[in-house]
């Protein structure tokens, strides 16, 4: 009885406490602290008598009052009222399963051990209760195996009663212990309907909580075995085929790290915070960004997420178009040239260092090929970004940057300066007080670059901001041709476009349109990428005298 009391003691505080706990408000979603709305509610609400009635110690109360211990069964069965309590442990449970200092493994292993536990016990009690309230002890389970059971140790009946109901529950009936009288089967009959439910409940939480754990590696090998099949399928080079499974085991091995699927769901402000922490001291340490404002390097960290590269994997190509630059965070890498089909190793680059820079401030090609050396880490930025944030900027912070870069070229190492001479010998000459944007750098460099080639004239006219990129065809739109036209940078005027094109195509042309046949006669409304087609003034008469007469004007 004192350890009842006790146990008691505990629900009755609760139910105390109860009275001052706020609730969330259905209706309106608004959490209520008010102690007298508190109170009502849980007053004239249906747990409040069910929890009276389970703390109250019945058998306490009869002997206070009447000074005799009652032995009688009505006290057995007012204690079935502190089943109610099992509300609480289930409670309980739930907020341990979401409170992230518990393992939620070991926390809901627990929670199925105590449910198993629970109903073995039940089941086994009631159903040596049965057998003891039976007419004929003979005629019950466990009378006909253990003459006069009533009188032995309560042990013994409980020990039989326990291995009757975990036989029952797992399924494996030895035969041993049956039901023998109608009451015996009927009970037999709804605690194995029941046992139906909760051994398909086990085995559902226990197979959720192993196989979880293994989920990420069934959806990873199904990966690598999709790109094997693709590899095999398409007959991939071995070192292409070895460089996609590297990446893939890297891609999973890193997720945690990453956690981009974590990182979407919060808030910008929140996202930006977590780049500023992580990459911000990065970006500031890198020879092109050193010097410049807080604003700007605040701004250019905002958006970064970080990238993995296994070792042997190329991340920029020679040749390649630019449209990022990266800065390496950790790890190494290897910058290469090839020539007459060999592979020439320029130098090598670690953390805080830039590679693809040269092709995204000159907008021409990248000069060289980069490749991991080993496990690396990288942020890259890209070039419309790069572009956006820096012209605003351009009387500072772009005038920090360009001398950044051009004392970074006159340090390079000269087998290096050599594969990009065609730069460093205008650049390094440059004056910095004399460019006053992005757009005059890059155009200086890229006529340098041209004359270089033989490719285009530089035209000094007034620079728009940075400029943009434009692929011209000789053909008329809409025409199959093999050919894909030629990628040039736009320049300042019609004009210079037409004589541009005749240089590229090895045609003169008069008009330019787009690809749906609309005469462009403002640059100014081109965007990057946009498909330029060059005609004579004949093409787009023809063009006009049949959309006049098929009524298309």
């Amino acid at each position: 009885m004192f350890v009842d009391l006790v146990v008691d003691l505990f629900f009755a505080i609760d139910i105390i406490l109860t009275f001052f706990v706020a609730y969330l408000d259905k209706s309106t979603y608004l959490l209520v602290d008010d102690h007298k709305k508190i109170a009502m509610r849980y007053v004239t609400h249906m747990m409040f008598p069910m929890d009276v009635a389970s703390t109250l110690p019945f058998q306490f109360i009869y002997r206070l009052f009447t000074g005799k211990f009652h032995h009688g069964q009505i006290f057995g069965f007012l204690n079935l009222l502190r089943l109610w309590r099992l509300r609480r442990v289930s409670e309980l449970f739930s907020r341990l399963e979401k409170d992230t200092r518990f393992s939620y493994f070991w926390t809901r292993y627990i929670k199925l051990i105590c449910v198993t536990l629970f109903a073995v016990h039940s089941a086994g009690c009631f159903y040596y209760w049965i057998a003891t309230h039976h007419r004929h002890m003979d005629d019950t389970w466990i009378g006909s195996i253990i003459q006069d059971f009533e009188n032995r140790s309560i042990w013994l009946g409980y020990t039989y009663s326990l291995y009757w109901s975990i036989v029952t529950l797992t399924t494996v009936g030895y035969g041993d212990l049956h039901a023998v009288n109608p009451g015996e089967k009927v009970f037999s009959i709804f605690y194995m309907l029941f046992n139906i439910g909760l051994t398909s409940y086990l085995i559902g939480n226990m197979t959720n909580l192993i196989v979880h754990s293994a989920v990420r590696t069934f959806i990873m090998r199904d990966s690598i075995n999709e790109i094997l099949r693709y590899a095999s399928k398409n007959r991939l080079p071995e070192g292409l085929k070895q460089q996609m499974l590297s990446h893939m085991q890297l891609k999973f091995k890193t997720a945690e790290l990453q956690q981009e699927e974590v990182l979407e769901d919060l808030p910008k402000a929140i996202r930006s915070s977590i780049a500023q922490h992580l990459f911000r001291k990065t970006v500031e340490k890198t020879y092109l960004f050193k010097g410049i404002s807080q604003d700007l390097s605040s701004q250019l960290v905002t958006d970064l997420k970080a990238e993995y590269f296994p070792p042997k994997v190329e991340v920029i190509l020679q040749n390649e178009i630019p449209t990022d630059f990266y800065i390496i965070v950790s790890g190494s890498m290897e910058v290469l040239t090839h020539q007459n089909g060999m592979e020439h190793l320029l130098t090598s680059l670690g953390p805080m260092d830039m590679f693809g820079e040269m092709g995204v401030l000159f907008n021409i090609p990248q000069p060289f090929t980069v490749r991991s050396k080993k496990l690396s880490q990288v942020v890259r930025i890209s070039h419309h970004h790069f572009k956006e944030l820096v012209e605003p900027l351009i009387n500072h912070d772009g005038k920090t940057i360009m001398s950044n870069f051009i004392q970074y070229l006159k340090n390079l190492k000269k087998e290096v300066q050599d594969e990009i001479a065609f730069l460093t010998e205008h650049v390094c000459d440059l004056n910095i007080e004399q460019v006053t944007s992005f757009d005059d750098f890059e155009n200086q460099e890229t006529s340098n670059y041209d004359q270089e080639h033989n490719q285009a004239t530089a035209i000094n006219a007034p620079s728009r901001s940075f400029p943009m990129r434009v692929i011209i065809h000789g053909h008329r739109p809409q025409e199959k041709k093999t050919d894909t036209g030629k990628v040039v940078h736009l320049p300042e005027s019609l004009p210079e476009l037409l004589v541009l094109a005749e240089k590229k195509l090895g045609k003169r042309g008069s008009v330019v349109v787009m690809v749906d046949g609309t005469q462009v006669e403002d640059l100014d409304a081109l965007r990057d990428n946009d498909h330029l087609f060059i005609f004579s003034y004949f093409w787009k008469t023809s063009v006009l005298h049949f959309q006049k007469n098929s009524n298309h004007w």
